[in-house]
C-alpha cells in the first residue's frame, strides 16, 4: 500500500493521475495547504522542502522498511519503475522522457507558478512580473506545441512526461492562455482528458478543494508560519 499525501493541485494530480494509470493501490492522506499541513514537523520528515506531494510505500521496491519519496517528478519516476509502466526500458526512448519530465519540472510548473501567482494572488499587481511570466508562459505552450507537431505523445508512447505536463496545461483558462492558439497543445489535451483513468485521478479530493482566506493565503504562500515553525527555529538555535 502507498499513501499520498495529497492536495488536489497541478502537482498532486500529477501522482494520483499515475497512481490510477498504473493501478497500483494507494491511501490518501488529506494536506489541507491552508491550514499549514504541508509545515507540520510529520510531513517535513517525509518532505523537507516542505511542499506536497510526497508518498510512503509500504511495500517498497526492494523490499525492507517503508520508503518515503518527495518532489513530483521523482514520485513519478518511482511508481513508474514499481508498476513497470508508462516509462520505457530501452535508454534512447527512456531518456526522451526523462528530458521531458526534467523540462516540466524545471520550466513548465515553476514557470506557469509564477505567471499565475503574480495574476492572480499577488496583493498588488507589478506590471513587470506579469509581462515577464506571461511571455515566459506564451514561449513555454509554444515549445510544447511544436513538440506536439508530429506526435500524438510528448516522448514516444503515452508516458509520464505527459502525466507531469498535464495537470499544468489544465490550467490554461486561470493563466490567460487559450488554446485555440496551440492547435497541436489543444489536440492532445482533448485526447488525454478523455482517458478514463486521468479522469479518476483529477476528481480525488476536488470535493474538499475551498477558496483562500487571507490566512490560507498567507500561509500558502509563505507570508505567514504556523505557530510550530517558530516553535521548531527557537529549538533548534537552543541546541
Amino acid at each position: 500500500m502507498i499513501d499520498l499525501y495529497y492536495a488536489p493541485t497541478p502537482n498532486g494530480w500529477k501522482i494520483s493521475i499515475m497512481l490510477e494509470e498504473c493501478g497500483l493501490p494507494y491511501k490518501v492522506v488529506p494536506m489541507q495547504l491552508g491550514r499549514g499541513d504541508q509545515h507540520q514537523p510529520g510531513f517535513l520528515k517525509l518532505s523537507p522542502n516542505g511542499r506536497m506531494p510526497a508518498i510512503v510505500d509500504h511495500a517498497p521496491i526492494g523490499g525492507g522498511a517503508p520508503l518515503s519519496v518527495f518532489e513530483s517528478g521523482a514520485i513519478l519516476i518511482y511508481l513508474a519503475e514499481k508498476s513497470g509502466q508508462l516509462m520505457p526500458t530501452e535508454t534512447r526512448a527512456r531518456f526522451e522522457v526523462m528530458q521531458w519530465l526534467m523540462w516540466q519540472m524545471a520550466g513548465l510548473g515553476p514557470m506557469l507558478g509564477q505567471n499565475g501567482h503574480f495574476l492572480l494572488y499577488a496583493p498588488e499587481k507589478i506590471p513587470y512580473a506579469i509581462d515577464r511570466y506571461s511571455r515566459e508562459a506564451k514561449r513555454l505552450y509554444g515549445v510544447l506545441d511544436q513538440r506536439l507537431a508530429d506526435r500524438a505523445c510528448i516522448a514516444g508512447d503515452y508516458s509520464i512526461a505527459d502525466i507531469a505536463c498535464f495537470p499544468w496545461i489544465m490550467t490554461h483558462k486561470a493563466q490567460g492562455l487559450t488554446l485555440d492558439d496551440y492547435p497541436n497543445i489543444k489536440r492532445w489535451y482533448a485526447a488525454l482528458r478523455a482517458r478514463p483513468k486521468l479522469q479518476a485521478g483529477l476528481a480525488l479530493g476536488k470535493e474538499d478543494k475551498k477558496p483562500m482566506d487571507e490566512q490560507a493565503r498567507k500561509l500558502l504562500f509563505g507570508v505567514d508560519k504556523p505557530a510550530h515553525a517558530d516553535a521548531q527555529a527557537q529549538s533548534a538555535q537552543q541546541q
